[in-house]
């Protein structure tokens, strides 16, 4: 497959966090969706930011020496804390290590004029969220990561939201964050795991 990473002028980039693009047909691409009786949906989905050429939704870094490929996380769900591009899945390789977290899902929240970031957390069977984990979770994604990958708030959650393909469902939490409607609650294996986030977000508007 013709995959690179583009810019955001749609230009490739080696060696830096780009685009996910494929730059000619591929048999495993889907050639419309249902009801989508005009082709918009599937346009916007995947052909609006680049003309002609598919964007599948994932930052990468194609490297120049190997000609390897690095998956930073969606790009259409990115952290911005203080301005820095920030991909879920470099929280997630770290968090996710730790033998008392079962799953996790991390989101934005618009907070004082800038972004902070807030940390689900679902724990393993017999572990409980004590100050201890928070600190030792914070102290791994400063130094493995950087200072700018340390959440805000680390929050113990019942479940965390997927889709029927087991995607992470973060558009879902933040847009509950941030006081907009959830339109693809259907497409969640487990919708009833909003229901969490949704009592959570008085406590996030105080804290």
């Amino acid at each position: 497959m013709k995959v690179k990473a583009y810019d955001e002028g749609g230009n490739p980039v080696v060696g830096t966090q780009g685009e996910l693009v494929c730059e000619t047909p591929s048999p495993s691409m889907p050639i419309y969706f249902w009801n989508d009786w005009d082709g918009k949906r599937y346009r916007d989905a995947y052909f609006n930011t680049y003309p002609d050429v598919w964007r599948h939704g994932d930052w990468i870094i194609v490297h120049a020496d190997t000609g390897g490929i690095t998956f930073s996380g969606r790009s259409d769900f990115t952290l911005k804390p203080s301005g820095v591009r920030i991909g879920s899945a470099e929280i997630y390789n770290v968090v996710e290590g730790f033998e008392e977290v079962a799953d996790s899902l991390v989101v934005g929240q618009d907070w004082k004029g800038d972004e902070r970031i807030v940390l689900f957390i679902k724990l393993a069977g017999g572990f409980r969220l004590t100050e201890d984990l928070k600190d030792r979770i914070k102290k791994a994604l400063r130094e493995e990561a950087s200072p700018r990958h340390v959440p805000a708030l680390v929050i113990e959650a019942p479940d965390i939201p997927y889709t029927f393909n087991m995607k992470k469902v973060e558009s879902a939490v933040s847009n509950i964050i941030h006081g907009r409607p959830v339109t693809n609650r259907d497409a969640l294996i487990n919708p009833e795991s909003l229901d969490f986030y949704e009592r959570t977000l008085k406590q996030l508007k105080r804290q």
